[in-house]
Parts: structure tokens; sequence; C-alpha cells
């Protein structure tokens, strides 16, 4: 049983005073047989209080508002976590019958949402590629784990090509992307052959031959599978997720799962700083700050604009 200490830090820098930040936050890991929290500490400029409450999804949120006047905002997470291997995974139920359970769990609450398409015109061209047909002369878990392999293989691991205003198409046609592009093309696959899929935020901890998304926010999928339940399934790195995966939150996309999120009064250009360090329990946190990004001021002067954006870096700063 691995025992991690994840350090998760987002500091917001303005360059005037700003007041009333209001955030949302997803940095509690998700807490179940397999991944048991230690501890959690939790700070943030200003000490305010933060309200937890669980989402449609089962995450836990957290909102918390800075009213005071400020010039910096930052909020550091730190957590010590054991997980846990899971059972190998059964497959010995006949082909047809697992097929035949995924299509009565089409209209039950939670799937319903785990199988709906997201925007992408391109859907025609992926089912020369993902026919349900062919799909089914496999059992569910072959079928998701060739898809797997064939997002790992077909797209490149490329840090910056995209953004999360980058759509569907966009990647399709890039055919590369980082671990958010992955986790999304294979929930459309999956979805295609009536396989409930969700998305994943969390981190991935080091091993000895590295992986893909290591010390930072990372992205994977989980997808429902009769006999084993929801099967962790990392496209970005080819593997099935386990022991080394760090769960946050679960959601139909990112956008369900963003780490932080949240608006502010004011105009000020701001910097926004995130860096992730994930460490075993014996050795020391070694801080790597992600990515630095100057923000300039909406020219029309109305906070909300400069809010939008700032939504926006805050999101493309968490998936790498």
């Amino acid at each position: 049983m691995p025992r991690f200490n994840i350090h998760h830090i987002t500091k917001y820098t303005y360059e005037g005073l700003v007041r009333d930040s209001a955030n949302q936050i997803v940095l509690y890991p998700i807490k179940d047989e397999y991944q048991e929290v230690l501890c959690h500490d939790l700070y943030i400029t200003g000490e305010p209080p933060v309200e937890i409450f669980r989402d449609y999804y089962g995450n836990e949120v957290g909102s918390f508002t800075h009213a005071d006047p400020h010039t910096s905002l930052t909020i550091d997470s730190r957590i010590e976590v054991i997980t846990k291997q899971r059972p190998p995974l059964n497959d010995t139920t006949d082909k047809a019958e697992q097929w035949r359970q995924l299509e009565d769990l089409r209209w039950q609450a939670p799937y319903i949402d785990y199988l709906k398409q997201e925007q992408f015109d391109s859907l025609g061209k992926v089912l020369e590629t993902v026919c349900p047909d062919k799909a089914r002369s496999q059992t569910p878990l072959e079928a998701a784990q060739q898809l797997k392999t064939y997002v790992f293989d077909r797209f490149k691991y490329i840090k910056g090509i995209t953004s999360v205003e980058t759509t569907l198409d966009e990647v399709w046609r890039l055919q590369a992307g980082v671990c958010q592009d992955f986790a999304h093309m294979l929930l459309v696959f999956l979805r295609q052959i009536q396989i409930p899929a969700r998305y994943v935020s969390g981190y991935i901890c080091p091993n000895r031959n590295g992986m893909r998304g290591e010390s930072a926010t990372h992205a994977w999928i989980e997808a429902y599978i009769p006999s084993n339940g929801w099967v962790g399934l990392d496209p970005t790195n080819n593997c099935i997720a386990g022991d080394l995966h760090v769960r946050l939150a679960v959601g139909r996309s990112f956008s369900d799962c963003s780490p932080v999120k949240g608006t502010y009064k004011g105009v000020a250009g701001q910097t926004l700083e995130v860096g992730v360090s994930v460490a075993y329990e014996a050795e020391q946190l070694v801080e790597d700050v992600t990515t630095t990004l100057v923000i300039q001021p909406a020219s029309n002067g109305n906070a909300d604009g400069s809010n939008s954006y700032r939504r926006y870096m805050e999101m493309m700063q968490q998936q790498q």
C-alpha cells in the first residue's frame, strides 16, 4: 500500500487591489476502499471559512470568499494518502450477457449522464474506427482496453498544443494533445459503443519507468464494466489505473472536475502560478511550478471580462 505526499499550490498575484474573491475548489481526494486520506491540510490567504458540500457526482467541493482587499491569493493543499491495489479484473462472464447488462443501464441514473456525447462533428469518422457491431465481438473489457491502446497509439502527447477551449474536433484533427485530451477522446469512443464512461481528475505518482503526467495534475477515465464496476483506464500511459493514481473527482468531462475556479471584483491584471509535487512518504517534496502566465485586464474595464479569462486560464493550468 503506497503512501504519498501531494502538495498542490495555486497562487494569484494581482497588479492592484482586488476584493470579493469567490472560489470553488475540488481538491478533496475521493475516500473509499481503495483510497485512504490520512491527512489533508488546506491553507488559504485570509483564512476564510470553507463550506464543503457534495456535488451531483459525489465529489467533495469547497467554496469560500475572501472579501477583504488583497493583492495575492494562495490556495495551498497538502495531502497524505494511502492507495490500495484493486482486485484482478474479472472477464469470465459471457460477453453477450455483459452487453445485455450494459443495455439495461442505458436509462438508469447515474449511467445516463456518462453515456451522453459531447458536441463532436467528426463523430461519423469515429464510427469508421469504432464500430459498435465490431466492438460486440469482444467483451466490454476487451473493447475498452483496445480503445485505450488505440488512443495511446494514434495521438501524440505534446504539452501546450491544446487548451481547455480546444474542441474535440480540433484534437481529432491535430491527433495530439495532453492527458485531458486523451481522456476526452476515449470517453467519446466508449460512449459510442454504449459503455458508460466518466472523466477522472487527480494525480499520478512516480514509478521506476516514468509516467506521462507525473508530478502534475492528471486525467484519465473510468469505464463501467459488468462484474467489475468502475475500471480506471489511463490512455495517456496505456495502462489500467491502479495504486499509482490518486483520484480527486469524477464527472462527465473536465468542466465537472476543475480543481480551482472562481471570480473576483477588480480589473487588475494578474499572474497565475500552479505547482504540484508528488512524492513517496520517505521522499522530500520538491516544488515544481508548472507555468507562469501574465493575464492582462479586460480592455472595457468590466470585471466580468477579466473573470471569464481568469477561469479559462485556471482551467488550462490544471491539466498538463
